[in-house]
């Protein structure tokens, strides 16, 4: 079958340089700040390698014809995109959607990559060669690659080359005969701690004089030189399952990546000092809508969870009668359904390519990710309404349970009929992990700009859009009247003539 939870571990114990609260981490599987994203991880890893999960969460691969997970799959039609998506959901299901950069996610980038080698070699052969035999080798061995595409926050208003220090952003500093050397930083490594390899590359527009960074690679996180800067671990500073049910077991971590002169052989290089290949490695590939499209499986379950929560309570409440409190249900219940629409709707428009691969629906698509700010905060701010001061006023901790004295006040004032105090505490802190705790902050924050600057997003929805088809009604409309008055009339009269 595929990695089981266990080889995984085992595979992340390798000496990598991981930082958090100014320490080198030994052993990131068994780091307080780490261990439980770690267990979450190797849990999605069991779950695809359990036999009964055979056909819903593998195929056959291509070149060893042993069992791989769907997650890697080229799609040839409507059909692999619908598998793909249900391979998808049962992984994020499992986590509430809240794994945001798990194992399927730049699988799908990779997948995408090597189903249009012809992109990458634009720059020579030896490319498109690397990137097929590396998502060959990721895919037949189910290693988790995470990516980090985006530069620091330095100065913005100046492209990578006019930096006050050229490696600042992270690029080429030197090369060899057997590969070349990167040096600088790259931001948000959502997952990389944890995971084998990080994709490095650059998904802002570059400028011609920014060749060195305009590269795409593959390096492992334990590589010598390769630096991972944690921020501030949600599980390490939970209290107790109980108390931080979420951030106890997802805070899969965001990390700062330092590349202090780190070695790549030339067979992990797939884009080389080429700006514009280094941007069509995302759009003229399906790796942009191949990558959202699970991203939007797992953000479709999130809003499910959200909206199942917000029923749990109001029943709870004994207000899930009351008309307005329908209402608001039923809105977050349409925010949900919606996303799950567009989604189906991806796969109901694909678009087979000159490769035979199936893109889903851009226009879909985009239309999601246009919308994902504004309904997850609007979610958000729901269920808070319908939660009420009761999420305000909670016990302290698990422990208030276990004194007899608190706890005999806990089970007289703080419980709604047919829900004791225990099950009522549980289900508000749930909710609370979610809407309001610091992990609730980051994944508020993760959602609004997960694709980017809100106007990139709209920028995207604006290029797929079929301008030319809403344009049409317009101009049917302005063809059926004059100053003479109404010109449809005549129209269909000579037509039914004829």
């Amino acid at each position: 079958m595929t990695r089981s939870g266990h080889k995984y571990i085992e595979g992340i114990r390798n000496g990598r340089q991981v930082y958090i609260d100014g320490e080198l981490v030994s052993d990131v599987t068994t780091h307080p700040a780490f261990r439980e994203a770690v267990q979450s991880i190797a849990n999605l890893y069991d779950i695809a390698n359990d036999p009964a999960n055979r056909e819903l969460m593998t195929y056959d691969s291509p070149k060893t014809g042993e069992p791989v997970n769907r997650a890697f799959t080229i799609p040839r039609s409507r059909e692999d995109l619908v598998l793909r998506r249900k391979a998808i959901r049962r992984w994020a299901e499992s986590t509430f959607g809240l794994i945001g950069r798990g194992p399927d996610h730049v699988a799908g980038f990779l997948a995408a990559f090597a189903s249009a080698p012809g992109v990458f070699a634009r720059h020579g052969q030896r490319f498109a060669d690397n990137v097929v035999r590396f998502y060959e080798h990721v895919r037949d061995n189910d290693l988790y690659v995470t990516y980090v595409i985006v530069p620091p926050q330095i100065d913005r208003s100046k492209p990578a080359h006019q930096q006050e220090d050229p490696h600042l952003y992270a690029g080429v500093s030197d090369e060899h005969e057997d590969g070349i050397v990167i040096k600088g930083a790259q931001m948000l490594g959502t997952g990389a701690a944890i995971s084998d390899y990080v994709l490095l590359s650059c998904i802002h527009p570059l400028r011609p004089g920014d060749e060195n960074y305009a590269i795409s690679v593959a390096i492992p996180i334990s590589a010598p030189g390769l630096k991972t800067y944690s921020r501030r671990s949600y599980s390490e500073s939970a209290t107790s399952v109980f108390d931080y049910p979420l951030s106890s077991r997802f805070d899969e971590t965001d990390s700062f990546l330092v590349f202090d002169d780190v070695f790549v052989p030339w067979e992990n290089v797939f884009v080389y000092k080429d700006v514009n290949v280094v941007r069509s490695q995302f759009f003229e590939t399906p790796a942009h809508v191949l990558g959202n499209n699970q991203a939007q499986i797992r953000f479709w379950t999130k809003l499910e969870f959200l909206t199942g929560l917000a029923k749990r309570v109001a029943e709870m409440n004994g207000v899930d009668a009351l008309p307005p409190v329908q209402g608001a249900l039923g809105e977050l219940a349409a925010h949900a359904a919606m996303v799950e629409g567009l989604v189906r709707a991806q796969e109901a428009n694909c678009e087979v390519d000159s490769n035979g691969v199936a893109w889903p629906g851009k226009a879909e698509l985009y239309a999601n990710m246009t919308l994902q700010p504004h309904i997850y905060s609007k979610m958000l701010n729901m269920v808070r309404d319908l939660s009420g001061g009761g999420l305000i006023q909670l016990p302290s901790s698990h422990a208030d349970f276990k004194n007899p004295g608190i706890a005999a006040d806990l089970n007289r004032y703080v419980q709604s009929p047919g829900t004791p105090s225990q099950q009522r505490v549980k289900l508000m802190k749930l909710v609370w992990d979610i809407v309001g705790s610091e992990f609730a902050s980051r994944h508020h924050q993760y959602e609004m700009f997960y694709a980017g600057a809100p106007f990139v997003v709209k920028g995207h929805m604006y290029r797929n859009y079929d301008f030319d088809g809403a344009k049409a009604l317009v101009e049917s409309a302005l063809s059926g009247y004059d100053l003479e008055g109404r010109k449809d009339l005549e129209t269909e009269r000579d037509l039914a003539g004829r």
